[in-house]
């Protein structure tokens, strides 16, 4: 039985090319995305992974989807938490909300 590994941000750069290569390891691939379903669905289309959507930074978003994952794939065995943001700017000139998505997503 092949093992299940799920990336977060898994559709793009870094976060595509970890899912495609656990993919062509024999792993069954979970990959997650926040925003561009359109991209999202040409990566499915083109490796034939798995893709969620979910916000990460999102407790009840992430439980929800790891029930997902499990109940499609099986049990997961494998977490890579690739995902990732970035809010561009001098730190003294970045906002409250901009400071707390980075955290938010990068970190917890």
């Amino acid at each position: 039985m092949a093992r299940v590994a799920l990336v977060t941000g898994g559709t793009r750069g870094i976060g595509a090319a970890i899912s495609e290569a656990l993919n062509k390891a024999g792993y069954k691939v979970a990959a997650t995305y926040h925003g561009n379903d359109a991209a999202a669905n040409a990566f499915k289309e083109r490796t034939g992974i798995a893709v969620y959507k979910w916000d990460v930074a999102d407790f009840a978003a992430c439980k929800d989807g790891v029930a997902r994952v499990e109940a499609d794939l099986g049990p997961i065995d494998i977490l890579v938490n690739n995902a990732g943001i970035t809010r561009d700017g001098m730190f003294h000139r970045m906002s409250p909300d901009n400071w707390d998505a980075v955290i938010r997503t990068n970190l917890d």
